[in-house]
Formats: C-alpha cells, sequence, structure tokens
C-alpha cells in the first residue's frame, strides 16, 4: 500500500489548526478505507518558530492521534525553508509526500486525483489554482502580475501554482541533491525533469485567522525567485546603460547643433535633473547587482536552512 504524508508548515496557525487536522485526518480515514493510501500514513506539522500556542496544539493532537507527527524548528526560517525541513524529514518515511499549507485553502478533494496521477506514472503532481474568488482583490491582483513576472525574467515555473504538490520519494531523493540556501520550491522542482502532470485547485476561504502572507512576504519571495533563477535583471542594466550612452550622445548633437545656431540658453534646471535621473538609476543598478552579491555570500557560507528542536514522531 502507498504510505503518504501530508506536510504542512505552520506559522502562529493556532486558529485554524485543530480545524485543518480534523480535516487532514478525515481525509486519511477516506483514502484508508478505499484502500489508495497504507494505514501508516500520517500528517506532519511543520512549527516554523511560531509565537502563538501552535506548537502546544500540535502537542496535544499528537498525544490524541499518533497519526499527527510534529517539527519544532528551533526558529522563524521562513515558509519555503520550513516546508523544506518537512519534506527532507517525511521523505524517507513515506513514498508520497504532499504538502499544503496550514490554513487548507487549496482544495483537499484533489489529492486523490493527485494520487491517481502518481499511480499512473507521475512523480510530481501540481495543484494550480483555476480558481481565487476566495482571495483579495489586492492578493489575485499581485500573483498574477508575480507569475507573468516570473515568466518574462525566464523563471521555469509552473503558471498559479504555489506550494500544493505532491512528490514521490524519488523526486525528493533529487530534490535533496540540490544544495541551495536560497531556496524557491516553485522554481527549483520543475528543474528536476521527472515525469509531471496538474490538477486543478479551487482556493476557498479561511476559517479563521488572517493569512501571514503580507505583501511585504511576497515581494521578498518574488524577489528570491527572480534572482535565484534569472540572470536577466543585470542583462537589463548593461542594456539600460547602452540607452543611456545612445541619449547621451543625441543630447550631445543637439547641444553642438544649438551652439552652431547660437540657441543655446544656459540654466541649471537640465543638469540637476539629469544628475538625479542618472544618479538613481545609478543606485538602482548598483542595487540589483548588491542582490546577487549577497546571495553568493549566503551560499558561499554554507549554513544550514533550518535546525529541529523538537520532533514528535
Amino acid at each position: 500500500m502507498t504510505k503518504l504524508a501530508i506536510v504542512s508548515p505552520c506559522y502562529n496557525e493556532e486558529e485554524v489548526l485543530e480545524s485543518s487536522a480534523r480535516r487532514l485526518t478525515d481525509l486519511l480515514d477516506s483514502l484508508t478505507a478505499s484502500g489508495e493510501i497504507g494505514v501508516d500514513s500520517f500528517v506532519l506539522f511543520v512549527n516554523d518558530g511560531s509565537r502563538d500556542r501552535t506548537w502546544q496544539i500540535i502537542e496535544r493532537l499528537h498525544a490524541a492521534d499518533n497519526r499527527i507527527k510534529g517539527l519544532n524548528l528551533a526558529r522563524n526560517v521562513g515558509h519555503q525553508n520550513a516546508l523544506m525541513a518537512g519534506l527532507m524529514s517525511a521523505r524517507c518515511r513515506a513514498d508520497i509526500v504532499v504538502s499544503v499549507d496550514a490554513d487548507l485553502q487549496d482544495d483537499l478533494d484533489a489529492i486523490p486525483r493527485m494520487i491517481k496521477l502518481f499511480k499512473e506514472g507521475n512523480d510530481i503532481v501540481y495543484g494550480v489554482k483555476v480558481k481565487r474568488d476566495a482571495d483579495p482583490l489586492m492578493k489575485r491582483l499581485s500573483a498574477v502580475t508575480f507569475y507573468k513576472l516570473q515568466s518574462g525574467m525566464g523563471v521555469e515555473c509552473i503558471y498559479n501554482h504555489a506550494d500544493f504538490r505532491l512528490m514521490s520519494r524519488r523526486a525528493l531523493d533529487m530534490l535533496a541533491g540540490y544544495g541551495e540556501r536560497n531556496v524557491y520550491l516553485r522554481g527549483l522542482i520543475p528543474l528536476i525533469g521527472l515525469q509531471s502532470a496538474t490538477v486543478d485547485d479551487v482556493i476557498s476561504e479561511r476559517e479563521a485567522g488572517s493569512s501571514k502572507y503580507t505583501l511585504g512576504k511576497m515581494l521578498g519571495l518574488a524577489l528570491d525567485g527572480i534572482t535565484s533563477f534569472s540572470v536577466k535583471p543585470i542583462y537589463g542594466i548593461v542594456w539600460l546603460g547602452v540607452v543611456f550612452i545612445i541619449i547621451s550622445m543625441l543630447i550631445g548633437i543637439y547641444v553642438l547643433h544649438a551652439l552652431i545656431a547660437g540657441t543655446a540658453v544656459p540654466g541649471w534646471s537640465s543638469l540637476i535633473l539629469s544628475i538625479w535621473f542618472v544618479g538613481g538609476m545609478v543606485l538602482i543598478s548598483i542595487g540589483v547587482i548588491g542582490v546577487y552579491i549577497g546571495k553568493i555570500y549566503k551560499e558561499v557560507k554554507n549554513r544550514p536552512l533550518y535546525n529541529i528542536k523538537e520532533t514528535l514522531d
């Protein structure tokens, strides 16, 4: 029988955790009864340094149902690293691993379809959002902009896919071979290259609480995704420099013409504006290059992505 592990990273999710655990164990019961998965399948909650009662609730849930496991990280390391911790912890104990956020806004009814596609030979099955009416308008707009920007920058990813996916043990073993410190799973997993498929994912509203993915975190994730998998911004700076040189040559021709024609008017406004504009572009360019240098700095230090403080198993 196929052994399934459902991995769910948690950060300050005390308001929804008990409801999410009940829904996930009900799903395990249903899949076990139908013979789709083995009775030793489990749910693994990863506590990403929560400041509320998330870990205490996970401990209580584990005591009541041994199918609920827990992984308590020593500090908050961010969603992607916490998810990576859960995937690496579960990969040696399950045949397939499904990752899903703790708020369970993703469509749990898609998981049986994922398992079916796995049994048909797919090592990775992506949940692709086909309907996001439950999300706020700003989140929907920012998500669409995010995916289009990634695609335009040459990042290989699945459009409208977040972190709701199934991975086989073979796929997870290959993922473990990527030693990157700047983890961006949405761009990293498609690079594995194994046979994959997609299922529709209809987003539902949160039962309680609010999303922990603030606009700042989403922008940070977008920046990590682009700079970890694309060098197009650097080439963009080079071409911007070429454009500036052409513009400066045209301005030089204009100035010479004005001097010959005697129409030149002395002034400082255009000079000051030019200095500010060019200075701003130089600072932006240095900043973009600095982001890449910063990533190199993080990679060469080779620090661990996370430290596990406690496990419930």
